[in-house]
């Protein structure tokens, strides 16, 4: 069984663009998106630096383009199985959503772009911001940083889950680092994403919400909320914009895509952080990270 997995912020990477607009239709398809989102995603995804696509008003929508552009390709190229299971993690969510039918591509790109503009929008108000924390027992963890006035914003699996909340609270866990826990990593990102600083930006991206179209699933799709299959494309909506605010539960998805016999996954790109996640957590998986076109192969030979 093949899961297709969609990558969040913090993926991207200078250029990941380039190889894909090298194929027939993929630049006029980017250029419509980008008058949805009101950025230059075909520039952003190919010249600007890593600064320029660091900001998360133009690193969401250019994200979810990346991974919807390549799965069309994908899509184009092979016939995919029948039992496919798709899932995003945190924006990645929207491209997963729009893989498995309960969104259009433009509305997936529309919705990101909303949400990455006032999630920038949000962090801007307060201080905030998150850092890794890796290895230790997960429950300890979590009550650890709850006593620091922190959220477990993302639970990854693998040892690794990410603090979010006050600036202050950040360093000071990053400081005091206690010896049941291996490292912790201050991130580089605006702000505490996962969170109730980001409710004025939840808000936001539920008033676009309302005008959006949405189908019930035709592939099975799974929720960062708690890891579940979602059935309901207007439940997978009304997900998708609780989720701004709620934990990115990316353990239980890979809990529930072991108990489904999952033993392919492929990433879309930019990718790579959710294969290095699938290689440590779903044992005995063959995992490949779709960078290029040429990279499509691996997931055919795996599953042939």
């Amino acid at each position: 069984m093949l899961a297709l997995l969609a990558p969040g912020q913090g993926s991207q990477t200078p250029g990941m663009l380039t190889p894909w607009l090298e194929l027939e239709g993929t630049r006029e398809r980017l250029t419509a998106w980008s008058e949805l989102a009101g950025l230059d995603l075909v520039e952003l995804g190919t010249v600007a630096d890593a600064d320029a696509i660091k900001d998360t008003a133009v690193t969401q929508p250019l994200v979810v383009a990346t991974s919807l552009l390549a799965y069309e390709v994908l899509a184009q190229r092979y016939e995919l199985p029948d039992d496919l299971v798709v899932a995003g993690h945190s924006v990645g969510e929207l491209a997963a959503a729009a893989v498995a039918g309960v969104l259009s591509s433009d509305d997936a790109v529309a919705l990101a772009a909303v949400r990455g503009r006032e999630m920038a929008a949000a962090c801007d108000v307060v201080s905030t911001g998150m850092a890794a924390v890796m290895g230790g027992e997960p429950n300890d963890v979590v009550a650890w940083l709850a006593d620091h006035d922190l959220t477990a914003a993302n639970m990854n699996g693998a040892g690794q889950i990410v603090a979010a909340g006050p600036v202050d609270a950040i360093d000071k866990i990053v400081d005091e680092k206690p010896d049941f826990v291996k490292k912790i990593i201050k991130l580089k990102v605006a702000g505490a994403f996962h969170t109730d600083y980001m409710v004025p930006a939840q808000e936001k991206l539920r008033e676009k919400a309302k005008d959006v179209q949405v189908s019930d699933p035709t592939r099975t799709l799974l929720s960062n909320a708690d890891g579940r299959r979602v059935d309901s494309g207007a439940e997978m909506l009304e997900r998708l914009v609780d989720q701004v605010t709620l934990s990115v539960r990316w353990d239980l998805c890979m809990n529930t895509m072991k108990d489904l016999g999952v033993h392919v996954t492929a990433e879309l790109p930019p990718a790579g952080a959710l294969t290095g996640l699938a290689r440590r957590e779903l044992t005995g998986a063959t995992t490949a990270a779709l960078k290029t076109p040429d990279n499509f192969a691996k997931v055919t030979e795996a599953l042939a």
